[in-house]
């Protein structure tokens, strides 16, 4: 009887926006499509790729300058890949961050210490090394911002936080923060410490910051991720989380083999959500 009263209370009452567990807070809710019908008109640059290089003492690092085909300047940001290394795939991701109107430069940290794909200890000397990548990120001609954004994934999540905060970076050279399903924790730290914990690093974090993951993320990376969300929220830290449904890990590069429709949307989506971010941020 109880569960018939319900069903007509839903019925006759009037209808209330759905909860969302994953994303409570509908930072996703568009009010401009869902009343007016209005959909982004994104940014769209053909881009190029050149290469460069850059020096940390008489460490050599190899790195790519993306940025769109054209005269202008734009705004800078370092992009830093993760374990697998800057490959194919994770280079086109870099791509399309370039084409929504920033010079990227993509440090290559693992081919200039001759590290192989996938490492499982981490060298702290590449923190040193994507650290100078600002400076000279800073130092092309073609950066309109006299800030960067830093923007990551995986183990590049780990090394952006440590240049944004032990190498005292943030709110000097480096406005916000973005990284996707980021290496919440320091990589040679004992396994209880990767599952139940996180880098103190994130709770001085106070540069904005965007962080993706998917709601299939590996259980030990999405614990740490989301505790250290919730201290620095509770911080006041100005930090959003976004929890894509039914992706995992990669969702962002995975290649077409074994990609799915929710992959490019999750994809499409945050993309596009980080872009407009790091615009507002380096104005």
């Amino acid at each position: 009887m109880s569960r018939i009263i319900l069903c007509l209370i839903t019925f006759l009452c009037p209808l209330a926006k759905a909860e969302d567990p994953l994303n409570p807070n509908k930072q996703w809710w568009d009010e401009e499509w869902w009343e007016k019908g209005r959909l982004t008109i994104p940014v769209n640059n053909t881009v190029t790729i050149r290469h460069t290089s850059y020096t940390n003492g008489d460490v050599e690092i190899p790195a790519l300058i993306i940025r769109p085909d054209d005269n202008k300047k734009y705004p800078g940001i370092l992009f830093q890949h993760g374990r697998r290394g800057l490959d194919d795939l994770v280079v086109r991701h870099a791509k399309r961050v370039a084409a929504r109107g920033f010079v990227i430069l993509a440090p290559d940290v693992f081919s200039a210490r001759f590290i192989e794909k996938y490492p499982i200890e981490h060298d702290y000397a590449l923190e040193s090394d994507v650290n100078m990548g600002v400076d000279h990120l800073l130092s092309l001609p073609d950066i309109s911002s006299d800030k960067i954004c830093l923007y990551s994934h995986t183990r590049g999540g780990y090394l952006t936080l440590k240049v944004a905060v032990t190498k005292k970076r943030q709110n000097k050279e480096v406005a916000c923060y973005v990284s996707y399903y980021p290496h919440m924790q320091d990589p040679n730290a004992p396994e209880p410490m990767q599952v139940y914990r996180y880098a103190k690093e994130a709770d001085d974090l106070v540069i904005p910051a965007l962080i993706f993951i998917g709601e299939k993320e590996q259980y030990q990376r999405r614990r740490s991720i989301e505790t250290a969300v919730k201290s620095m929220q509770a911080n006041n830290r100005p930090v959003e989380l976004f929890i894509y449904p039914g992706v995992g890990r990669g969702f962002d590069f995975r290649p077409e083999n074994i990609r799915t429709f929710a992959d490019d949307l999750a994809a499409k989506d945050a993309i596009q959500r980080a872009a407009d971010f790091m615009s507002h941020y380096l104005q």
